[in-house]
């Protein structure tokens, strides 16, 4: 009997020739990230086992990021970034992304570690999901584990990543090991090409209610199928990314197209020396899955998730008598440069009707939509042009709630439309909140619309 891919990557991690759904495995960690919301208890537990003195077991395989309590002025928020910017001075850490605006100090991305002022970005990045893919962190045949229940993410390269908590974050961080049950694994197949006016998040959104929570909590997930190399690293992400909400252990998907060329890009160059080199990983013939899924992408249509499950997918125009209060863009799910690219699509010489804000996921994409052009204006232009609060201070922003001068974060009952990733109540700020989420392009339409519509009239 075959092997899925989930279960060749743990096998050769601990150096097994078979593994079995069920077996509890101590596996050796790749990559180990934590970020600021986490990170710190971590920190504590870690020393509190180990002692004031000890040392990570590996400095080039920890990865820690500033991305939730960032741009703050809150004492306690700035505490976190501090403790993360000495624990990496202390131990030798070279892959911290502290906090602030990336242009801040005027310097590179090679920074060192625990020189910035407080709340400055001479090292900055971002999301710490998007990040890692953008440096190179992340390649195919890791095992990765992260402070963050999204860290499954970085399944679009084709690793075994997983969240943990931070006592089991503690234990990687002393030990490189952690304890795994071995998962069942679901296969999805991938069928036909995405229509236009359909994205990855519309794909992600009926998966999510075709699995259900029941069928695939602490299951792992496996994208295979001919449609797999038709996705870019971007739509690999961002459906890895929404698998979460599902209650997945991993998400995977099998080697094939863009994100392996980004991995052959990047991570040679950036990624940390100590790591295996990338193994792209392929279930074999007879592998054995709890069960399998098909999924046309062909037939698909713009969806909106909200305002209570997230499986409860219904096409877009089912939702036009919602009129939002609010429109927001960003996200670990939403806030890729593809997604400000597709507002921009539909927003080019148009203007929107409600309060609309755009949160990029990194500095690097910041950048980037003030490089690529619109005619006479970048990208960033043409979105503040049509009315979008664009803001350089990249990360989490609202999704996290975060503190009173978050940008983004709703302080009343409102109504909002958004590429955010998550549902649960108060998450935003206001426990009153009314959340919609959806796709850039039928959040930008509905932008322009005032009520929530299917995009692609504005196509």
């Amino acid at each position: 009997m075959g092997l899925t891919a989930t279960e060749m990557l743990l096998a050769r991690a601990t150096g097994r020739t078979r593994i079995m759904p069920g077996e509890s495995v101590f596996v050796p960690v790749d990559l180990l990230m934590a970020h600021d919301m986490c990170g710190p208890g971590m920190i504590r537990v870690f020393q509190k086992e180990c002692g004031q003195g000890a040392v990570v077991w590996d400095p080039e395989r920890v990865v820690l990021m500033a991305d939730h309590c960032v741009h703050t002025a809150d004492v306690h928020a700035q505490n976190n970034v501090r403790l993360l910017r000495e624990f990496a001075l202390q131990q030798g850490i070279c892959h911290f992304y502290d906090s602030g605006l990336d242009d801040e100090c005027g310097t590179s991305d090679d920074a060192v570690p625990g020189t910035c002022g407080e709340q400055s970005a001479c090292h900055y990045g971002g999301i710490s999901h998007i990040v890692m893919a953008e440096r190179g962190l992340v390649r195919s045949g890791q095992i990765l584990v992260g402070t963050d229940s999204h860290t499954c993410t970085a399944g679009a390269f084709g690793a075994f990543a997983i969240g943990l908590g931070m006592t089991d974050a503690a234990f990687v961080l002393a030990t490189g090991k952690i304890l795994i049950r071995v998962p069942q694994v679901l296969r999805v197949v991938l069928d036909g090409l995405l229509p236009a006016g359909v994205t990855a998040r519309d794909a992600g959104f009926f998966l999510l209610r075709t699995l259900g929570k029941a069928a695939a909590a602490g299951r792992a997930v496996e994208f295979t199928g001919d449609s797999v190399g038709s996705l870019s690293t971007a739509d690999r992400m961002v459906i890895t990314n929404l698998a979460t909400e599902a209650g997945v252990k991993s998400a995977l998907f099998e080697a094939g197209g863009d994100s392996d060329r980004h991995v052959d890009l990047y991570a040679k160059a950036n990624g940390p020396r100590s790591q295996r080199v990338p193994h792209r990983c392929r279930a074999n013939r007879g592998a054995k899955y709890e069960a399998e899924y098909t999924l046309c992408l062909t037939s698909l249509e713009p969806r909106v998730v909200g305002p209570v499950s997230m499986q409860s997918c219904t096409p877009a125009m089912a939702f036009e008598h919602v009129r939002p209060d609010l429109v927001y863009i960003g996200g670990c799910s939403g806030g890729y440069l593809s997604d400000f690219l597709d507002a921009a699509s539909i927003l080019n010489g148009r203007e929107v009707r409600i309060e609309t804000i755009g949160v990029p996921g990194t500095a690097a994409i910041v950048r980037e939509l003030k490089t690529i052009r619109r005619g006479s204006r970048s990208v960033w232009d043409t979105l503040v042009a049509a009315g979008v609060q664009m803001s350089e201070r990249v990360g989490c922003g609202a999704c996290f709630g975060g503190f009173a001068d978050t940008v983004g974060r709703i302080t009343r009952p409102l109504t909002c439309v958004s590429t955010l990733g998550r549902l649960s109540p108060g998450r935003y700020g206001h426990t009153g909140i009314r959340m919609y989420l959806a796709s850039a392009l039928t959040v930008a339409a509905s932008a322009l619309e005032g009520c929530i519509v299917d995009p692609r009239n504005y196509l």
